[in-house]
């Protein structure tokens, strides 16, 4: 039977065969034993019960392996979509109660809704709006945020708070509080799972194990460390100290529901489903993108827009919270051998056997240990020498940075993302506003135009030819008509005005209005405006205005065509070609 080809299994299940099976099975194991303490501690992260985690991990991987185009991404709950659900739903309902979960599966309703009317509108390039200095400052400062927000759970003590300010002004009032054998477990498993993540898999090899297991072992840390933790508090009886635990977890698979409409509610949690909606896309994305190219794979963004799409919607209807797809995740299936979403299939499988059968094994298990999982796992993502790279690449660069940064760090992370997006639309339009422009002469013994202050080149007095390499919209073409004007009446000699437009992609009415103003000042003065080197469709824009007929000069097919044409003088003839044949 032919699938129907919007549906993003259609490019690999008809050829799914047993040995693709196989390596599919292999990853899913490794991905579960990651997944499932990962779960845990996001529901914990995103104020919710620790089985909604599980449930998040079901039906979401599902529907994304019929729908997504990505071969290796593993998505499900992720570190800084849960910081977003509980910073949003904390404001609208108190943690705990039916309300806050009520809101939480809202919040994945409306996350889907968009991402799949995005995919209807085709709009997979939407992701562009959010700059890589943005996304990278605002997942460098979520990790930081996140980290700081487990405190709580890693010294046994109530934080409240969503950002540096406010937790770091509760954590001065309670810390009178500390419970030290909280500290000293937290301690323990942090140290433990940094030591797994960094230097565990070196040693197995050293020790004579192949890289396969030793892989999987060292996967397994975050496993070991609450196995290990679960049993020393059930046989200690530390929980009888104070020592915070999960709990009783219920066993069974969720049960299939419509997320509660509450008008209100869904106009407040609308701008923050449309941010964790954007952040996540952009991270899944990129995910995407790097894998797939190590494969020689292609990633389609508006097959990935439906695939997400589904997965939140899925997760909506089965009581979860905001999905995505996550990195370290996605990295453990993709080096495990993972050929096809199956992989993620079958670590639903492995998920809901755990939710139906080993919940009661969690019973016992200490929020710090999950609280030092997250710790471990997001301070993987947090990019400081990413700041002193772009301080030194870009100053604008680094100042939307560092805004986004600020901005999560000390208001929160919605305040911190719009902040640093409003940022790179502000420099991008005040980068624009001011393009370079710059006089350009013939190269000796060539046919090219280079910067007349940057090479040895020739001239006309007669001609003044401008490079402009920007496009022209409303925020620079007034600036560029009196910049051209003011440096053609600066040389009395000029009889010509030739604008060179190899870098204009673009035109929008206001330019049109500029170039034709210029064109009669330029008249009145009694200089002829030329245009040279236009690309093909911003000549088919000027063909439906009226520049072309009320232009003074002519329109060149090349810079040197132009100068030739209005100062022979000032050519060298029969220009030598630009590099001598070998």
């Amino acid at each position: 039977m032919k699938l129907p080809a919007w549906l993003g299994a259609a490019q690999w299940l008809p050829h799914y065969n047993r040995e693709t099976a196989a390596r599919d099975s292999v990853a899913a194991v490794i991905v579960t034993i990651m997944l499932i303490p990962q779960s845990l501690a996001y529901a914990m992260l995103a104020g919710l019960p620790p089985e909604v985690g599980l449930y998040a991990s079901i039906l979401p991987l599902v529907v994304y392996a019929l729908l997504g185009s990505s071969r290796t991404l593993a998505v499900g709950p992720v570190a800084v979509a849960s910081l977003m659900t509980v910073a949003a739903a904390s404001q609208v309902a108190t943690a705990g109660s039916q309300q806050y979960l009520a809101a939480t599966i809202i919040l994945a309703f409306l996350s889907g809704t968009i991402l799949l009317v995005m995919a209807l509108l085709r709009l997979g390039w939407i992701a562009n709006l959010l700059s890589h200095p943005v996304v990278s400052g605002f997942i460098s400062a979520s990790g930081l945020l996140i980290a700081a927000s487990q405190l709580k759970h890693l010294l046994g003590i109530p934080l409240s708070g969503h950002n540096l300010v406010e937790l770091g002004h509760s954590l001065a009032q309670h810390f009178p509080e500390t419970h030290w054998p909280t500290v000293v477990l937290g301690t323990l498993v942090t140290t433990f799972l940094f030591w797994v993540r960094k230097a565990l898999k070196p040693l197995l090899q050293k020790l004579g194990f192949n890289a396969f297991w030793s892989d999987l072992v060292s996967k397994a840390g975050p496993v070991i460390a609450v196995l290990g933790s679960t049993l020393a508090v059930a046989l200690l009886e530390l929980d009888s100290g104070g020592m915070a635990i999960v709990g009783h977890i219920p066993e069974g698979l969720p049960s299939l529901s419509l997320p509660v409409f509450d008008a209100d509610l869904w106009q407040a949690l609308l701008l923050p489903a449309l941010l964790i909606s954007l952040i996540g896309f952009v991270e899944s994305i990129s995910v995407a993108q790097t894998l797939a190219a190590k494969r020689r794979q292609r990633i389609n963004a508006n097959q990935e827009l439906m695939g997400l799409g589904g997965a939140n919607l899925a997760s909506a209807f089965s009581g979860g919270f905001p999905v995505t797809g996550g990195f370290s995740r996605s990295v453990v299936n993709f080096d495990a051998g993972a050929q096809t979403p199956m992989a993620g299939v079958f670590t639903a499988i492995g998920i809901a056997l755990t939710a139906l059968f080993l919940t009661g094994a969690f019973t016992y298990l200490p929020k710090a240990t999950l609280a030092a999982t997250i710790v471990v796992a997001v301070l993987s993502l947090v990019d400081l020498p990413a700041l002193k790279h772009t301080w030194h690449f870009s100053r604008l660069d680094f100042t939307a940075m560092a805004i986004t940064m600020v901005g999560v760090l000390g208001w929160g992370v919605e305040a911190g993302v719009l902040a640093g997006v409003v940022t790179s639309l502000a420099l991008y339009l005040w980068r624009t506003n001011q393009p370079h422009v710059a006089e350009v002469g013939q190269v000796p013994g060539t046919e090219h135009f280079r910067n007349v202050q940057r090479h040895q080149v020739r001239v006309s007095p007669r001609v003044l030819s401008m490079r402009i390499d920007e496009s022209l919209y409303f925020a620079n073409a007034r600036g560029l008509e009196d910049r051209i004007y003011d440096a053609a009446l600066l040389r009395p000699q000029t009889e010509h005005v030739v604008l060179m437009g190899t870098a204009i992609n673009h035109l929008d009415a206001s330019a049109v209005d500029s170039l034709l103003s210029l064109n009669q000042r330029l008249d009145d003065a009694g200089i002829r405006l030329h245009l040279s080197e236009i690309k093909g469709p911003v000549m088919d824009q000027l063909q439906h205005t009226a520049l072309p007929a009320l232009l003074t000069g002519q329109i060149f097919l090349t810079q040197y065509q132009a100068v030739r044409t209005l100062a022979p003088e000032s050519i060298e003839e029969n220009p030598a070609p630009p590099c001598s044949p070998v």
